[in-house]
């Protein structure tokens, strides 16, 4: 291959990393305006609901909700946690193998699907956000990022949808019921929770506390 050619393809990966890099950095503070699959949300129902809750403004039973529904170790890894990546393996299952972190770097940066490419990007980014922001903004961004119904994204939107009222007010219960229709919304109401969901609410609603006494919730609410 010659010379310039090599030297093109290592100025042009430096200028997509560099900009990767700055990506990342700029959203320790500015908060992500849409993401990818907002976007995509957008252009097929015409319309999305997403209204932007800083952190004083989430109640922190709603925090502490997503973390127990989600990765109840995420104050305990850097980006992967490796346990539930091997009981995955083990059990032939990709669910509970993908952490906030790695929700957080697929749905503000990246696409939905399965692909290497994104998988393989996920994984490279994953952990210069768990660098970059701290643990509290990587679930920040998550909590008004995440889908609660169809096209209806962030917690502040989630609890004017189903309870008409602010993600300040939320109590325990309601804050469960939010957690239990994630990862996967379409199908599920937390205003009107099937059985199943109701009995993954209570043990999402007794892992919210149990994380709060054990100090697995500590690296985001000292």
């Amino acid at each position: 291959m010659p010379r310039a050619v090599v030297r093109g393809l290592v100025r042009g990966l430096l200028l997509a990393v560099s900009v990767v890099v700055l990506w990342v950095v700029a959203y320790t503070l500015i908060n992500p305006p849409t993401t990818p699959y907002m976007l995509t949300e957008k252009a097929r129902l015409g319309t999305v609901s997403h209204d932007w809750a800083g952190w004083d403004d989430i109640a922190p039973v709603m925090a502490r909700a997503a973390v127990a529904a989600e990765d109840a170790d995420f104050c305990l890894h850097w980006g992967f946690d490796m346990g539930a990546i091997r009981a995955a393996i083990e059990a032939g299952s990709r669910r509970g193998a993908s952490t906030i972190s790695q929700q957080v770097v697929k749905n503000t940066f990246l696409w939905h699907g399965r692909s290497w490419l994104r998988k393989a990007l996920e994984a490279m980014m994953t952990p210069l956000v768990e660098l970059a922001w701290s643990k509290r903004r990587i679930l920040e961004v998550y909590l008004n990022i995440a889908e609660f119904d169809t096209g209806v994204f962030g917690v502040e939107a989630a609890a004017q949808h189903y309870f008409g009222i602010s993600a300040s007010a939320l109590n325990a219960t309601q804050a469960s019921r939010l957690a239990a229709v994630l990862p996967a919304p379409q199908d599920r109401s937390a205003a009107r929770p099937s059985t199943a969901l109701q009995r993954r609410a209570v043990a999402i609603r007794d892992g919210a506390a149990t994380i709060a006494r054990d100090g697995r919730a500590a690296c985001f609410e000292d």
